[in-house]
């Protein structure tokens, strides 16, 4: 009888002990935040993702009670970011704004010291950068069934800029291409900003790039302009019609953004991420300066975990054929 009393009020103590690390893991939980969130961004500040990542964090912020700091941890096209992320303590303390890079990683690199799909939770998607396919200002066709006719006469003759190996302007490019099923003369540089200006100087032939920087000199006349690679037409270009309205059917890029945690953060702590994370989205001063810059913000069915994990599935399988079929780095 003594044994078993023994063994019993051992096993009441387990109990107990169980419950006390549940009921603190708990309560842990319900405080959180205590201290400052840091929001990594895998690029330089100043970039489109950087300001997109310090509008959000103000009001993101405010709403969970502690401040949430931009930490810029640029270089390898964010693959040392994400690396620094999928490593960190699933916490909520770290969180992560990476853009349409997060899905084409896997297919650009040989070994990543990370899985996009497995070292990761979600809190959704933030928003989407249209883009635009422009032309020289002298370059003779004047819409885009004149560019498809002239293209296909002229092939590789025509040279087609991108911001280097792996950029959203490069794949956008190598898409269009696919989608005629043309091959023609790519040319890299460091950065899109070099591409726009020797697009609008008349020695590159074609560009596709983002409309933060683009819409002005379309407006200004020192381009020409084909279509836009979203669904709709643009509001700030509503003359300007899309590549699928053209004939290229479902032809779609956007930069996409979404923000990530470490894989293992508990629930609660995603819910109130993703809470915050709307609050901001919905913030007035927050959609006027993303409208201003050309910026959309996603629906806010998308700003789930689902919808953030859904899209990346989807744009890993779009990407992985195309740019695996261009053996990029080109």
């Amino acid at each position: 009888m003594k044994l078993k009393k023994t063994v019993l009020t051992g096993f009441a103590a387990i109990i107990g002990a169980s419950a006390l690390i549940g009921s603190n893991i708990a309560s842990a939980q319900s405080k959180w935040p205590t201290k400052p969130i840091s929001l990594i961004v895998p690029f330089a500040a100043g970039g489109p993702t950087d300001s997109v990542a310090r509008l959000i964090a103000i009001p993101m912020g405010k709403t969970l009670g502690e401040t949430v700091v931009v930490e810029n941890v640029p270089g390898a096209g964010g693959t040392i970011a994400s690396a620094k992320v999928a490593r960190a303590a699933p916490d909520g303390y770290t969180i992560y704004l990476h853009h349409m890079g997060m899905a084409t990683a896997q297919a650009l690199y040989d070994k990543l010291p990370y899985d996009p799909l497995k070292d990761f939770d979600y809190i959704g998607q933030v928003v989407d950068v249209p883009m635009l396919l422009l032309g020289r200002k002298n370059f003779p066709p004047n819409n885009f069934k004149e560019l498809e006719a002239y293209i296909k006469a002229n092939g590789n003759k025509i040279s087609m800029a991108n911001a280097g190996p792996g950029a959203v302007s490069q794949l956008c490019g190598l898409l269009f291409q696919s989608r005629l099923g043309v091959r023609l003369t790519n040319i890299p540089y460091k950065g899109t900003g070099p591409a726009l200006t020797d697009l609008m100087g008349g020695q590159v032939d074609l560009l596709c790039d983002q409309t933060t920087q683009t819409i002005g000199v379309v407006k200004d006349n020192r381009v020409k302009v084909y279509g836009t690679t979203t669904p709709k037409r643009l509001s700030a270009l509503p003359n300007v019609p899309t590549l699928d309205q053209e004939g290229l059917k479902g032809f779609e890029v956007k930069v996409w953004h979404g923000l990530y945690t470490p894989k293992g953060v508990p629930a609660p702590i995603l819910a109130k991420l993703n809470a915050a994370l709307k609050v901001a989205l919905n913030d007035p001063d927050v959609k006027k300066r993303l409208d201003d810059s050309n910026i959309d913000i996603v629906s806010m069915d998308k700003v789930t975990p689902s919808g953030l994990k859904n899209h990346l599935e989807s744009e890993i399988n779009k990407w992985g054929p195309v740019i695996r079929k261009a053996n990029i780095p080109d």
